[in-house]
Protein backbone atom coordinates (compact mmCIF):
# COMPACT_ATOMS: atom_id res chain seq x y z
CA UNK A 1 0.00 0.00 0.00
CA UNK A 2 1.54 3.35 -1.28
CA UNK A 3 2.05 5.49 2.14
CA UNK A 4 0.41 8.97 1.78
CA UNK A 5 2.05 12.64 2.65
CA UNK A 6 3.40 13.52 6.49
CA UNK A 7 0.30 15.91 7.03
CA UNK A 8 0.39 18.26 9.96
CA UNK A 9 -2.39 20.59 10.52
CA UNK A 10 -1.43 24.60 12.24
CA UNK A 11 -4.04 26.95 13.21
CA UNK A 12 -3.26 30.79 14.32
CA UNK A 13 -5.81 32.03 15.84
CA UNK A 14 -6.17 36.05 17.69
CA UNK A 15 -9.88 38.00 18.29
CA UNK A 16 -9.88 38.74 14.69
CA UNK A 17 -8.71 36.26 12.42
CA UNK A 18 -8.22 32.64 12.37
CA UNK A 19 -5.66 31.15 9.57
CA UNK A 20 -5.60 27.32 9.14
CA UNK A 21 -2.32 25.80 7.54
CA UNK A 22 -2.36 22.14 6.20
CA UNK A 23 1.39 20.94 5.61
CA UNK A 24 2.22 17.72 3.60
CA UNK A 25 6.31 16.12 3.55
CA UNK A 26 6.78 19.93 5.31
CA UNK A 27 5.47 22.16 2.43
CA UNK A 28 2.52 24.28 2.65
CA UNK A 29 -0.28 22.69 1.01
CA UNK A 30 -3.72 24.45 1.68
CA UNK A 31 -4.59 27.84 3.21
CA UNK A 32 -7.31 28.73 4.74
CA UNK A 33 -8.12 32.21 6.61
CA UNK A 34 -12.03 33.21 8.39
CA UNK A 35 -12.04 36.59 9.86
CA UNK A 36 -14.41 37.28 12.64
CA UNK A 37 -15.87 40.14 10.98
CA UNK A 38 -17.61 38.69 7.28
CA UNK A 39 -16.81 34.60 8.41
CA UNK A 40 -17.64 32.69 5.28
CA UNK A 41 -21.59 31.28 4.92
CA UNK A 42 -20.90 28.07 2.97
CA UNK A 43 -22.78 25.18 4.23
CA UNK A 44 -25.54 27.74 5.96
CA UNK A 45 -28.97 26.89 5.67
CA UNK A 46 -31.29 29.87 5.38
CA UNK A 47 -35.29 30.49 4.83
CA UNK A 48 -35.03 32.22 1.82
CA UNK A 49 -38.01 34.11 -0.58
CA UNK A 50 -38.56 33.74 -4.17
CA UNK A 51 -37.74 37.57 -5.33
CA UNK A 52 -37.42 37.18 -9.30
CA UNK A 53 -38.28 34.25 -11.18
CA UNK A 54 -35.91 34.87 -14.85
CA UNK A 55 -37.30 32.20 -16.89
CA UNK A 56 -34.49 33.20 -20.21
CA UNK A 57 -31.83 32.07 -17.23
CA UNK A 58 -33.85 29.17 -15.87
CA UNK A 59 -32.80 30.81 -12.35
CA UNK A 60 -34.77 32.67 -9.67
CA UNK A 61 -32.90 35.34 -7.04
CA UNK A 62 -33.69 34.51 -3.58
CA UNK A 63 -33.47 36.78 -0.19
CA UNK A 64 -31.82 35.03 2.50
CA UNK A 65 -30.74 38.22 4.81
CA UNK A 66 -27.04 38.80 2.92
CA UNK A 67 -26.03 42.24 1.38
CA UNK A 68 -26.87 40.49 -2.68
CA UNK A 69 -29.61 38.16 -3.43
CA UNK A 70 -28.28 34.76 -3.74
CA UNK A 71 -28.61 32.48 -7.09
CA UNK A 72 -30.67 29.20 -7.72
CA UNK A 73 -30.41 27.77 -10.57
CA UNK A 74 -33.46 25.04 -11.55
CA UNK A 75 -30.67 22.23 -11.82
CA UNK A 76 -30.43 23.01 -7.89
CA UNK A 77 -33.93 23.05 -7.16
CA UNK A 78 -34.11 19.53 -9.04
CA UNK A 79 -31.16 18.03 -9.06
CA UNK A 80 -28.77 16.66 -6.27
CA UNK A 81 -25.90 18.75 -5.32
CA UNK A 82 -22.30 17.90 -4.80
CA UNK A 83 -22.75 15.69 -1.39
CA UNK A 84 -20.06 17.80 0.31
CA UNK A 85 -17.42 20.25 -0.23
CA UNK A 86 -13.35 19.41 0.67
CA UNK A 87 -14.23 15.79 0.15
CA UNK A 88 -14.82 13.33 -3.02
CA UNK A 89 -17.41 11.30 -0.70
CA UNK A 90 -20.05 10.06 -3.16
CA UNK A 91 -20.07 7.00 -5.36
CA UNK A 92 -23.18 7.91 -6.68
CA UNK A 93 -23.19 10.45 -9.70
CA UNK A 94 -25.48 13.60 -10.25
CA UNK A 95 -27.48 11.96 -12.83
CA UNK A 96 -28.32 8.94 -10.59
CA UNK A 97 -29.08 11.24 -7.19
CA UNK A 98 -31.70 13.26 -9.05
CA UNK A 99 -35.13 13.39 -6.91
CA UNK A 100 -37.96 14.36 -8.27
CA UNK A 101 -38.54 14.53 -12.29
CA UNK A 102 -36.62 16.24 -14.64
CA UNK A 103 -37.34 18.66 -17.67
CA UNK A 104 -39.04 20.99 -15.30
CA UNK A 105 -38.81 25.07 -15.97
CA UNK A 106 -38.16 27.45 -13.22
CA UNK A 107 -41.91 28.97 -13.70
CA UNK A 108 -43.12 25.71 -12.83
CA UNK A 109 -41.38 25.04 -9.84
CA UNK A 110 -40.63 28.97 -8.07
CA UNK A 111 -42.88 32.06 -7.70
CA UNK A 112 -42.19 35.72 -6.48
CA UNK A 113 -43.09 35.73 -3.05
CA UNK A 114 -42.61 32.12 -2.18
CA UNK A 115 -40.69 30.68 0.77
CA UNK A 116 -38.12 28.24 0.17
CA UNK A 117 -35.22 26.23 2.14
CA UNK A 118 -31.65 26.81 0.71
CA UNK A 119 -28.19 25.99 1.57
CA UNK A 120 -25.17 27.90 0.74
CA UNK A 121 -23.61 26.03 -2.16
CA UNK A 122 -20.73 28.67 -3.41
CA UNK A 123 -19.43 31.91 -1.59
CA UNK A 124 -20.37 35.26 -3.21
CA UNK A 125 -17.52 35.98 -5.33
CA UNK A 126 -16.76 39.52 -6.71
CA UNK A 127 -19.72 41.11 -7.47
CA UNK A 128 -21.88 37.58 -7.58
CA UNK A 129 -24.32 36.73 -4.69
CA UNK A 130 -23.87 33.30 -3.31
CA UNK A 131 -25.19 30.24 -5.29
CA UNK A 132 -27.75 28.48 -3.72
CA UNK A 133 -29.11 24.92 -3.90
CA UNK A 134 -32.29 23.32 -2.16
CA UNK A 135 -31.32 19.71 -2.11
CA UNK A 136 -29.30 20.02 1.38
CA UNK A 137 -26.19 18.51 2.86
CA UNK A 138 -25.60 18.48 7.49
CA UNK A 139 -21.76 16.84 7.22
CA UNK A 140 -20.98 15.24 10.84
CA UNK A 141 -17.96 13.51 11.75
CA UNK A 142 -18.52 9.76 10.21
CA UNK A 143 -21.65 10.88 8.17
CA UNK A 144 -23.34 13.11 5.71
CA UNK A 145 -26.73 13.91 6.02
CA UNK A 146 -29.51 13.86 2.95
CA UNK A 147 -32.74 14.88 4.09
CA UNK A 148 -33.42 14.85 0.06
CA UNK A 149 -32.31 11.76 -1.13
CA UNK A 150 -33.03 8.56 -0.03
CA UNK A 151 -30.10 6.11 -0.90
CA UNK A 152 -26.73 5.74 0.99
CA UNK A 153 -23.36 6.70 -0.74
CA UNK A 154 -19.76 5.61 0.52
CA UNK A 155 -16.38 7.62 0.36
CA UNK A 156 -14.51 6.68 -2.65
CA UNK A 157 -11.44 6.49 -0.57
CA UNK A 158 -12.62 3.64 1.56
CA UNK A 159 -11.06 0.50 -0.82
CA UNK A 160 -11.60 -2.47 1.27
CA UNK A 161 -14.56 -3.72 -0.78
CA UNK A 162 -15.99 -5.90 2.98
CA UNK A 163 -15.63 -2.45 4.90
CA UNK A 164 -17.48 -0.83 2.35
CA UNK A 165 -20.46 -2.77 2.44
CA UNK A 166 -20.10 -3.12 6.09
CA UNK A 167 -21.23 -0.25 6.24
CA UNK A 168 -23.51 0.67 4.16
CA UNK A 169 -25.23 -2.37 5.30
CA UNK A 170 -25.06 -0.69 8.73
CA UNK A 171 -26.48 2.71 7.67
CA UNK A 172 -29.57 0.95 5.59
CA UNK A 173 -30.83 -0.54 9.30
CA UNK A 174 -30.19 2.15 11.18
CA UNK A 175 -31.62 5.05 8.95
CA UNK A 176 -35.27 6.10 8.85
CA UNK A 177 -37.18 6.01 5.58
CA UNK A 178 -37.33 8.86 3.22
CA UNK A 179 -33.69 10.15 3.75
CA UNK A 180 -30.28 9.46 2.94
CA UNK A 181 -26.54 9.62 3.89
CA UNK A 182 -23.04 9.51 2.90
CA UNK A 183 -20.80 7.82 5.00
CA UNK A 184 -17.36 9.12 5.12
CA UNK A 185 -13.94 7.82 4.45
CA UNK A 186 -13.19 8.89 8.69
CA UNK A 187 -15.91 6.27 9.18
CA UNK A 188 -13.65 3.11 8.12
CA UNK A 189 -13.40 0.87 10.95
CA UNK A 190 -15.97 2.56 13.21
CA UNK A 191 -18.33 0.64 15.99
CA UNK A 192 -22.25 0.53 15.21
CA UNK A 193 -22.61 2.49 18.56
CA UNK A 194 -20.46 5.29 17.19
CA UNK A 195 -22.04 5.93 14.07
CA UNK A 196 -25.36 5.47 15.23
CA UNK A 197 -24.16 8.52 17.74
CA UNK A 198 -23.16 10.88 14.47
CA UNK A 199 -26.83 9.62 13.25
CA UNK A 200 -28.71 10.90 15.70
CA UNK A 201 -27.05 13.72 16.58
CA UNK A 202 -27.99 15.12 12.44
CA UNK A 203 -30.97 14.02 12.84
CA UNK A 204 -31.61 15.63 16.07
CA UNK A 205 -29.97 18.88 14.15
CA UNK A 206 -32.48 18.56 11.50
CA UNK A 207 -35.91 18.68 13.00
CA UNK A 208 -34.78 21.74 14.88
CA UNK A 209 -33.53 23.18 11.20
CA UNK A 210 -37.56 22.15 10.05
CA UNK A 211 -39.22 23.53 13.35
CA UNK A 212 -37.11 27.30 13.14
CA UNK A 213 -38.57 26.87 9.45
CA UNK A 214 -42.14 26.41 9.68
CA UNK A 215 -41.95 29.41 13.29
CA UNK A 216 -39.81 31.75 11.11
CA UNK A 217 -40.26 34.41 9.09
CA UNK A 218 -38.02 34.72 6.00
CA UNK A 219 -35.47 35.73 5.49
CA UNK A 220 -34.41 33.66 8.32
CA UNK A 221 -30.97 31.77 8.91
CA UNK A 222 -31.78 28.18 10.22
CA UNK A 223 -28.89 26.63 10.39
CA UNK A 224 -25.23 28.32 11.23
CA UNK A 225 -22.19 26.04 9.79
CA UNK A 226 -19.10 25.42 11.68
CA UNK A 227 -16.64 27.96 12.51
CA UNK A 228 -12.81 27.62 11.05
CA UNK A 229 -11.36 26.00 14.35
CA UNK A 230 -14.74 23.15 14.39
CA UNK A 231 -14.81 22.56 10.72
CA UNK A 232 -11.21 21.82 10.38
CA UNK A 233 -11.09 19.45 13.35
CA UNK A 234 -14.77 17.74 12.44
CA UNK A 235 -13.32 17.48 8.01
CA UNK A 236 -9.57 17.41 8.13
CA UNK A 237 -8.24 16.40 11.31
CA UNK A 238 -7.83 12.30 10.82
CA UNK A 239 -5.72 9.69 11.67
CA UNK A 240 -3.36 10.19 9.12
CA UNK A 241 -2.83 13.62 10.37
CA UNK A 242 0.74 13.40 12.48
CA UNK A 243 -0.71 16.68 14.59
CA UNK A 244 -2.87 19.11 15.27
CA UNK A 245 -1.12 22.23 16.52
CA UNK A 246 -3.18 25.09 18.11
CA UNK A 247 -1.33 28.43 19.24
CA UNK A 248 -4.52 30.25 21.11
CA UNK A 249 -5.53 28.55 24.61
CA UNK A 250 -9.32 29.33 23.82
CA UNK A 251 -9.58 27.84 20.30
CA UNK A 252 -7.17 24.70 21.87
CA UNK A 253 -9.57 24.04 24.59
CA UNK A 254 -13.04 24.27 21.93
CA UNK A 255 -11.19 22.00 20.28
CA UNK A 256 -10.35 19.74 22.74
CA UNK A 257 -14.12 19.69 23.65
CA UNK A 258 -15.06 18.68 20.53
CA UNK A 259 -12.82 15.84 20.33
CA UNK A 260 -13.42 14.68 23.22
CA UNK A 261 -16.97 14.10 22.24
CA UNK A 262 -16.77 12.85 19.23
CA UNK A 263 -13.14 11.59 18.17
CA UNK A 264 -11.66 10.88 21.50
CA UNK A 265 -8.48 8.27 20.05
CA UNK A 266 -7.23 11.39 17.82
CA UNK A 267 -6.92 13.83 21.41
CA UNK A 268 -2.97 12.35 21.82
CA UNK A 269 -2.07 14.64 18.49
CA UNK A 270 -3.72 18.06 19.49
CA UNK A 271 -0.80 19.84 20.80
CA UNK A 272 -1.37 23.60 22.76
CA UNK A 273 1.63 25.91 20.81
CA UNK A 274 3.69 27.25 23.67
CA UNK A 275 6.62 28.68 21.86
CA UNK A 276 8.22 32.61 22.17
CA UNK A 277 8.06 32.95 18.17
CA UNK A 278 5.00 33.18 16.53
CA UNK A 279 3.82 29.98 15.03
CA UNK A 280 3.63 30.14 11.36
CA UNK A 281 6.73 32.10 12.05
CA UNK A 282 8.60 29.27 13.75
CA UNK A 283 7.28 27.02 11.31
CA UNK A 284 8.32 28.72 8.11
CA UNK A 285 4.55 29.03 7.53
CA UNK A 286 4.90 33.22 6.89
CA UNK A 287 7.63 32.79 4.46
CA UNK A 288 5.35 30.30 2.24
CA UNK A 289 2.42 32.22 2.54
CA UNK A 290 4.54 35.39 1.07
CA UNK A 291 5.48 32.94 -1.73
CA UNK A 292 2.17 32.07 -2.67
CA UNK A 293 1.04 35.66 -3.31
CA UNK A 294 3.96 36.05 -5.92
CA UNK A 295 2.82 35.92 -9.65
CA UNK A 296 6.36 34.25 -10.00
CA UNK A 297 7.48 30.75 -8.84
CA UNK A 298 10.49 28.86 -9.60
CA UNK A 299 10.97 25.17 -10.13
CA UNK A 300 13.47 22.97 -9.02
CA UNK A 301 15.81 22.69 -12.05
CA UNK A 302 16.16 26.63 -12.32
CA UNK A 303 12.85 27.39 -15.05
CA UNK A 304 9.60 28.91 -13.28
CA UNK A 305 5.94 29.36 -13.70
CA UNK A 306 4.69 32.83 -14.05
CA UNK A 307 0.60 32.48 -12.83
CA UNK A 308 -2.09 35.54 -13.73
CA UNK A 309 -4.95 35.28 -11.70
CA UNK A 310 -8.43 37.60 -14.17
CA UNK A 311 -11.42 37.54 -13.91
CA UNK A 312 -12.49 35.30 -16.10
CA UNK A 313 -9.81 32.75 -16.25
CA UNK A 314 -6.51 31.51 -15.12
CA UNK A 315 -2.75 31.46 -16.99
CA UNK A 316 -0.07 29.89 -16.20
CA UNK A 317 3.02 30.46 -18.55
CA UNK A 318 6.23 28.16 -17.94
CA UNK A 319 9.33 28.86 -19.00
CA UNK A 320 12.84 27.27 -18.76
CA UNK A 321 14.20 30.58 -17.05
CA UNK A 322 18.25 29.76 -16.16
CA UNK A 323 17.88 26.18 -16.77
CA UNK A 324 19.45 24.96 -19.67
CA UNK A 325 19.94 20.96 -19.18
CA UNK A 326 22.64 18.43 -20.11
CA UNK A 327 21.22 16.52 -23.04
CA UNK A 328 19.32 17.60 -26.17
CA UNK A 329 16.70 20.75 -25.65
CA UNK A 330 13.46 18.45 -26.11
CA UNK A 331 14.68 16.74 -22.56
CA UNK A 332 14.94 20.08 -20.91
CA UNK A 333 11.90 20.87 -22.20
CA UNK A 334 9.99 17.56 -20.95
CA UNK A 335 11.90 18.26 -17.40
CA UNK A 336 10.65 21.53 -17.12
CA UNK A 337 6.96 20.84 -18.16
CA UNK A 338 7.12 17.87 -15.46
CA UNK A 339 8.56 19.96 -12.63
CA UNK A 340 5.66 22.92 -13.77
CA UNK A 341 3.13 20.09 -13.61
CA UNK A 342 3.64 19.71 -9.60
CA UNK A 343 3.91 22.89 -8.87
CA UNK A 344 1.13 24.51 -10.89
CA UNK A 345 -0.98 21.40 -9.34
CA UNK A 346 0.41 22.39 -5.67
CA UNK A 347 -0.27 26.07 -6.77
CA UNK A 348 -3.61 25.48 -7.30
CA UNK A 349 -4.41 23.93 -4.12
CA UNK A 350 -3.14 26.47 -2.07
CA UNK A 351 -3.94 29.03 -3.83
CA UNK A 352 -7.56 27.54 -4.22
CA UNK A 353 -7.77 28.62 -7.69
CA UNK A 354 -11.05 28.07 -9.55
CA UNK A 355 -13.05 28.26 -12.61
CA UNK A 356 -11.24 27.91 -16.00
CA UNK A 357 -7.39 27.36 -16.22
CA UNK A 358 -4.91 27.15 -19.10
CA UNK A 359 -1.45 26.20 -18.66
CA UNK A 360 0.60 27.19 -21.43
CA UNK A 361 3.57 24.14 -21.49
CA UNK A 362 6.64 24.81 -23.56
CA UNK A 363 6.35 23.45 -26.93
CA UNK A 364 7.24 19.81 -27.19
CA UNK A 365 7.87 18.00 -30.43
CA UNK A 366 7.48 14.66 -29.70
CA UNK A 367 3.45 13.31 -29.18
CA UNK A 368 5.18 10.83 -26.32
CA UNK A 369 6.13 13.39 -24.16
CA UNK A 370 2.85 15.10 -24.45
CA UNK A 371 1.27 12.15 -23.20
CA UNK A 372 4.11 11.94 -20.26
CA UNK A 373 3.19 15.61 -19.08
CA UNK A 374 -0.64 15.25 -19.54
CA UNK A 375 -0.82 12.08 -17.45
CA UNK A 376 1.32 13.26 -15.04
CA UNK A 377 -1.08 16.34 -14.53
CA UNK A 378 -4.08 13.49 -14.54
CA UNK A 379 -1.66 11.83 -11.44
CA UNK A 380 -1.19 14.60 -9.50
CA UNK A 381 -4.53 15.98 -9.68
CA UNK A 382 -5.41 13.02 -7.69
CA UNK A 383 -4.19 14.60 -4.44
CA UNK A 384 -6.82 17.85 -5.42
CA UNK A 385 -10.18 17.27 -3.42
CA UNK A 386 -11.92 20.01 -5.74
CA UNK A 387 -13.25 18.38 -8.87
CA UNK A 388 -11.38 18.91 -12.30
CA UNK A 389 -12.03 18.39 -15.67
CA UNK A 390 -8.68 18.63 -18.10
CA UNK A 391 -8.57 18.13 -21.95
CA UNK A 392 -5.05 16.59 -23.52
CA UNK A 393 -1.83 18.64 -24.34
CA UNK A 394 -2.34 20.42 -27.49
CA UNK A 395 0.21 20.41 -30.08
CA UNK A 396 0.74 23.98 -29.10
CA UNK A 397 1.90 22.64 -25.28
CA UNK A 398 -1.73 24.43 -24.27
CA UNK A 399 -3.46 22.01 -21.47
CA UNK A 400 -7.30 24.15 -20.34
CA UNK A 401 -8.75 22.47 -17.38
CA UNK A 402 -11.39 23.58 -15.03
CA UNK A 403 -11.38 23.52 -10.88
CA UNK A 404 -14.55 23.79 -8.64
CA UNK A 405 -14.21 27.19 -7.72
CA UNK A 406 -16.49 27.43 -4.03
CA UNK A 407 -15.17 29.97 -2.09
CA UNK A 408 -12.45 32.90 -3.00
CA UNK A 409 -8.95 32.20 -3.62
CA UNK A 410 -6.22 32.92 -1.37
CA UNK A 411 -5.15 36.30 -3.20
CA UNK A 412 -8.86 37.40 -3.22
CA UNK A 413 -9.32 36.62 0.50
CA UNK A 414 -5.56 38.71 1.88
CA UNK A 415 -5.25 40.71 -1.22
CA UNK A 416 -7.46 44.14 -2.60
CA UNK A 417 -6.99 45.62 -6.34
CA UNK A 418 -4.78 48.38 -6.29
CA UNK A 419 -6.45 51.47 -5.77
CA UNK A 420 -4.07 53.34 -8.43
CA UNK A 421 -4.53 50.89 -11.47
CA UNK A 422 -7.61 49.48 -10.21
CA UNK A 423 -6.44 46.23 -10.61
CA UNK A 424 -4.97 46.11 -13.85
CA UNK A 425 -1.16 46.15 -13.07
CA UNK A 426 -0.38 49.38 -15.62
CA UNK A 427 -0.95 52.80 -14.77
CA UNK A 428 -0.52 55.93 -17.70
CA UNK A 429 2.91 56.69 -18.62
CA UNK A 430 4.60 59.47 -17.69
CA UNK A 431 4.76 60.79 -21.41
CA UNK A 432 1.47 60.17 -21.88
CA UNK A 433 0.45 62.11 -18.61
CA UNK A 434 2.19 64.71 -19.81
CA UNK A 435 0.66 65.22 -23.45
CA UNK A 436 -2.78 65.38 -21.32
CA UNK A 437 -1.72 68.04 -19.11
CA UNK A 438 -1.01 69.91 -22.61
CA UNK A 439 -3.82 69.09 -24.44
CA UNK A 440 -5.87 70.28 -21.44
CA UNK A 441 -3.81 73.76 -21.20
CA UNK A 442 -4.50 74.04 -24.64
CA UNK A 443 -8.47 73.91 -23.52
CA UNK A 444 -8.35 76.12 -20.20
CA UNK A 445 -4.97 78.80 -21.08
CA UNK A 446 -8.08 80.98 -23.08
CA UNK A 447 -10.11 81.37 -20.72
CA UNK A 448 -7.73 82.19 -17.52
CA UNK A 449 -7.17 85.73 -17.09
CA UNK A 450 -3.58 85.50 -16.02
CA UNK A 451 -1.32 82.88 -14.80
CA UNK A 452 -2.47 79.27 -14.62
CA UNK A 453 -1.15 76.85 -11.90
CA UNK A 454 -0.67 73.07 -12.31
CA UNK A 455 -0.96 70.78 -9.95
CA UNK A 456 0.73 67.21 -10.37
CA UNK A 457 2.56 64.29 -9.17
CA UNK A 458 6.25 65.68 -8.19
CA UNK A 459 7.56 62.87 -10.68
CA UNK A 460 5.42 64.61 -13.50
CA UNK A 461 6.21 68.23 -11.84
CA UNK A 462 9.71 67.74 -11.75
CA UNK A 463 9.37 66.60 -16.11
CA UNK A 464 7.48 69.77 -16.36
CA UNK A 465 10.49 71.78 -14.82
CA UNK A 466 13.16 70.04 -16.53
CA UNK A 467 13.09 67.62 -19.46
CA UNK A 468 9.42 68.82 -20.29
CA UNK A 469 9.95 72.36 -19.62
CA UNK A 470 9.54 73.08 -23.79
CA UNK A 471 5.98 72.33 -23.34
CA UNK A 472 5.48 74.75 -20.63
CA UNK A 473 7.89 77.36 -22.67
CA UNK A 474 5.72 77.06 -25.59
CA UNK A 475 2.04 77.42 -24.30
CA UNK A 476 3.68 80.42 -22.31
CA UNK A 477 4.67 81.99 -25.80
CA UNK A 478 1.48 81.15 -27.40
CA UNK A 479 -1.01 82.31 -25.12
CA UNK A 480 1.57 85.05 -23.45
CA UNK A 481 0.07 84.12 -20.04
CA UNK A 482 2.63 82.35 -16.83
CA UNK A 483 2.74 78.75 -16.00
CA UNK A 484 3.20 78.01 -12.65
CA UNK A 485 4.00 73.86 -11.96
CA UNK A 486 3.53 72.68 -7.99
CA UNK A 487 4.08 69.50 -7.01
CA UNK A 488 1.73 67.53 -4.71
CA UNK A 489 3.20 64.66 -2.78
CA UNK A 490 -0.63 62.73 -2.45
CA UNK A 491 -1.35 62.76 -6.10
CA UNK A 492 -1.28 59.35 -7.98
CA UNK A 493 0.89 59.49 -11.02
CA UNK A 494 -1.89 59.87 -13.08
CA UNK A 495 -3.91 63.16 -10.94
CA UNK A 496 -3.18 67.07 -11.82
CA UNK A 497 -5.34 69.54 -11.32
CA UNK A 498 -5.51 73.36 -13.40
CA UNK A 499 -6.54 76.53 -11.40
Amino acid sequence: MKKGPVKEIFLDSNPFETRLAIREDEELAEFYVERKKDRGITGNIYKGRVVRVLPGMQAAFVEVGLDRTAFLHVTDVLESVELIEEEDVSEVSKEESRSGPSGHKIQELLKAGQDIMVQVEKEPLGTKGARLTSYLALPGRYLVFMPNYERVGVSRKIEDERERKRLRDMVLKLKPQGVGFIIRTVCEGKRKDEIMADMDYLLKLWRNIVKKMESTPAPALLYEELDLTLRSVRDIFTRDVKKFVIDSKEEYERAVRFIEEFMPELLGKVELYNGKEPMFDAYGIEVELAKALERKVWLPSGGHIVIDQMEALTAIDVNTGKYVGKKSSEDTILKTNLEAVKESVHQLRLRNIGGIIVIDFIDMAKQSNREKVYRGLKEALKKDKARTNILKVSELGIVEMTRKRVRESITQTLLEPCPYCDGDGLVKGKDTVLMEIYRDLIKEMPVRRRKVVVYANPVIAERLRGSASDLVTELSKRFRKKIVVKPVDTFHQEEYEIV
